[in-house]
């Protein structure tokens, strides 16, 4: 069910190639082991691309068992996937931390240089909090992208979002269809999915496939492989979060970022 779909359907106005329905774009958060070990061998195998959104917070520095090594981050760009960048330290965003984003996005990026990594063009907002006065800084930085989550239309705990809508949504507030975690099971991906048509794109934000240090993120690594095959046996399109180029211009965004939320949040009557 897609609550918003009369009441704001417009054209992608802004769309270079007509977005086709079964769009998906397929993120995945916080450097987590299974993604090098799980879901790239499955990915590349199906053919489908991905953003990983890599982030040095946690215990990445010493638990290797739960999180990649800055090798295995390299393996997935080698292999196409998209590195984007998650804050150095994981660190959600609010008024007061704007002024140490430059820092924290710059951290990744000198860390991507270090070992052959393109400087991210895509972001993902650290435990989805975003705040109005990091886009700004976002933009000055280079980040095309920008990444959240199903709030804040929906509580946090949510675990079904809504559809992408070029041309309504800022590029750099991409909401995302679902985030699958303990509860989300396949009545809620095929939620997820069914906001990829009508010129709207599914954005789905895995953590670990499994999951390591936060089982409150966890998707079973059997679930995963059946979502998976359920996309490719679906024909769906599942694309990296830079490749929204082939459809939406980045630099064309609506003059106040923030309306459409707004109007989706009277909508629910939050």
């Amino acid at each position: 069910m897609r609550p918003f779909a009369a009441i704001l359907a417009v054209p992608a106005l802004w769309a270079l190639e007509p977005v086709p329905d079964k769009l998906v774009v397929l993120t995945f958060d916080d450097s987590v082991k299974s993604h090098a070990t799980v879901a790239a061998p499955l990915l590349r195998r199906l053919g489908f691309g991905a953003t990983f959104f890599i982030t040095e917070g946690f215990a990445f520095a010493k638990d290797k068992t739960n999180y990649m090594t800055w090798e295995e981050i390299r393996g997935l760009h080698d292999q196409g996937f998209e590195i984007g960048n998650h804050t150095r330290d994981h660190m959600g965003m609010n008024a007061s931390r704007v002024e140490r984003l430059e820092e924290q996005l710059s951290g990744i990026d000198e860390r991507c240089v270090q070992h052959g990594i393109p400087k991210p063009v895509s972001f993902a907002w650290p435990g989805n909090a975003i705040t109005p006065g990091a886009l700004a800084v976002l933009a000055k930085h280079g980040i095309r992208w920008g990444r959240r989550g199903v709030v804040p239309e929906y509580a946090t705990e949510a675990n079904n979002g809504i559809a992408y809508q070029p041309g309504v949504d800022h590029p750099l507030l991409i909401p995302s269809a679902g985030v699958p975690k303990p509860g989300f099971g396949m009545e809620q991906f095929l939620r997820a999915l069914d906001h990829a048509r009508d010129g709207n794109i599914a954005v789905l934000q895995f953590h670990g496939v499994p999951e390591g240090e936060h089982p409150w993120v966890h998707t079973p690594r059997e679930l995963f492989e059946q979502f998976m095959e359920h996309l490719h046996q679906g024909g769906y399109r599942v694309i990296a979060v830079r490749d929204l180029a082939r459809y939406v211009d980045p630099a064309r965004a609506p003059d106040d970022p923030f309306a459409i939320i707004e109007r989706r949040k009277g909508a629910l009557g939050r």
